[in-house]
């Protein structure tokens, strides 16, 4: 019977929110890396940063054994999912033989380092906090604004949104916000979504409405980009993190009648949070 891993990692992320915990709003603050791989110092796609949760550095069985340590008795594996090449075979329409690569999803398991025994860090993370990391928050809409073209416009308002026909974003005024940070986690949210405008991703649906399939498709990119992107800087708070019952209950739903879903999401949100970070593509062959 063939793995079905696009279940795997769904049923991962399902049980993370049945107990509570939304996986994409990460708890901790200040290390930039989150969790890396042990053999080339990088760290995993978001997909798998959402797999592992905690950060650190992980390994396989057999590299501890390579390190001369061992994985201690009794501790459980976690997954990290990549995509790999698949050739397949099949007729075209003349009739003739044709071969196709399709890319399948797979996956290895991997312990955290402090699951092994006689193993010590390969890297030491690297603590990219930045002194004034709201500073750095608002460089870095500034810049993402200037080098996209997209205006961010700041009204006295009650709602944030990005217009896609304008190509602009609108924000209340950073002072209506109890906190800065919270200001900042609106502004990524949308900011991500306006990476998917047809001169950008070309992500948008043209057909999404409010509560259609499409919309809160690009809504669990934007909350995963978004959340992404606050960690990368270190700024999260607890009060900039939603996980209400409605909220969990709502991705719940979602995720259990699409189990592509959340892999899906991901890898979009990886290539959104690259956009607006303007960091060059990684390939550290763990990601998905």
């Amino acid at each position: 019977m063939s793995v079905n891993v696009f279940q795997i990692v769904t049923e991962r992320i399902l049980e993370e929110l049945e107990q509570g915990v939304v996986p994409w709003e990460k708890p901790w603050t200040g290390v930039r890396n989150g969790a890396y791989s042990r053999a080339t110092g990088k760290p995993y796609s978001i997909l798998n940063q959402l797999l592992l949760r905690e950060s650190g550095e992980y390994l396989t069985f057999k590299q501890a054994q390579e390190a001369g340590g061992t994985v201690r008795k009794g501790e459980k594996p976690r997954i990290v999912v990549f995509w790999k090449p698949l050739p397949v075979t099949e007729k075209d329409k003349e009739g003739k033989t044709v071969t196709k690569i399709i890319p399948m999803l797979r996956y290895y398991h991997v312990f955290h380092i402090r699951q092994c025994d006689g193993v010590e860090p390969r890297f030491a993370p690297e603590d990219l906090t930045s002194a004034d990391p709201i500073a750095a928050a608002e460089s870095i809409l500034s810049e993402y604004s200037a080098r996209s073209g997209c205006r961010i416009l700041n009204e006295p308002q009650d709602r944030a949104y990005y217009s896609p026909s304008s190509d602009e974003i609108h924000l209340p005024l950073r002072e209506q916000f109890p906190k800065v940070e919270e200001y900042y986690s609106t502004a990524f949210h949308e900011a991500i979504h306006s990476t998917g405008h047809e001169k950008r991703l070309n992500r948008l649906s043209k057909t999404a409405c409010f509560g259609s399939e499409d919309y809160s498709k690009e809504e669990l990119v934007a909350e995963i980009g978004a959340a992404t992107a606050m960690h990368e800087l270190g700024i999260e708070t607890r009060g900039s993190f939603r996980n209400s019952t409605a909220y969990i209950q709502n991705w719940l739903s979602a995720l259990r009648n699409d189990s592509r879903l959340i892999v899906s999401a991901a890898s979009k949100a990886e290539k959104a949070v690259r956009l607006f970070l303007n960091l060059e593509e990684r390939a550290d062959g763990a990601s998905a």
